[in-house]
């Protein structure tokens, strides 16, 4: 799901200021010219072949070495792997086609995503749109936000700070798994990511306290399906009181 705030630009101190409207509640969101955005290129899907419905998608710079693997869900995987893919085109539009077809009959287009913080190994997207010359933000998930880029064709960019921290290049692979190459890193980092996410398969032996801790973690991470199962154990114990 993408959550919508529309945002009015301000002209303050000759820096672009954006006027975020959350309600009742004002917060002002300043975007300084003097952070470094780095543009990036989608490589490709990865999958773990231990973890099933575990996929990495990988963004590689596009004026350098780095490459940013990002954890997805399998629907999302699906939807960016059929953008990629031109000649698979569905029946009926998927989710991300509907908002593009439903965008643009409002005439509004996506000028470019930007992945702009890191928060606890999740990252949060902006999608940067026009309308009648007016430039507006959208929040959305990363991954929502690239298979709308795809769709779009819009450019993808990530602030330098952020790719500094997440990101990796051949010489930040450890030297025992150089010999190995990157797409074993890949495959370890998706499985280690996983595990994270893993939600034990006998959800009875785990106590209120302890599920609704882990629902808790799941949604933060935002793996709403396993959440969703955590969820129903904890509404069917919870009936019975």
């Amino acid at each position: 799901m993408v959550i919508a705030f529309r945002i009015f630009r301000l002209n303050c101190l000759q820096k672009p200021f954006f006027y975020r409207i959350l309600g009742d509640n004002f917060t002002i969101l300043a975007l300084s010219h003097t952070m470094k955005l780095i543009q990036l290129n989608i490589q490709g899907i990865s999958y773990s072949e231990t973890q099933t419905g575990a996929y990495a998608l990988i963004l590689s710079e596009v004026d350098g070495n780095r490459r940013l693997p990002i954890i997805i869900g399998g629907f999302e995987a699906q939807s960016i792997a059929i953008a990629l893919e031109k000649e698979i085109k569905p029946k009926r539009p998927l989710t991300h086609d509907l908002f593009k077809n439903f965008a643009e009959r409002f005439n509004v287009y996506i000028k470019q995503v930007i992945i702009h913080k890191l928060v606890d190994g999740v990252f949060y997207s902006s999608l940067i749109c026009e309308r009648d010359k007016i430039e507006e933000i959208i929040d959305a998930r990363t991954s929502d936000a690239i298979a709308m880029a795809l769709r779009f064709r819009a450019p993808i960019f990530i602030y330098d700070s952020i790719l500094k921290q997440a990101g990796f290049d051949e010489s930040t692979i450890k030297d025992d798994q150089k010999n190995k190459g990157s797409e074993d890193w890949i495959q370890n980092f998706v499985e280690e990511q996983s595990k994270q996410k893993a939600v034990p398969d006998d959800l009875k032996k785990l106590s209120l306290t302890k599920l609704k801790s882990l629902l808790d973690k799941l949604v933060n991470l935002e793996d709403y399906e396993k959440a969703v199962k955590i969820r129903d154990e904890i509404s069917k114990r919870e009936s019975k009181k």
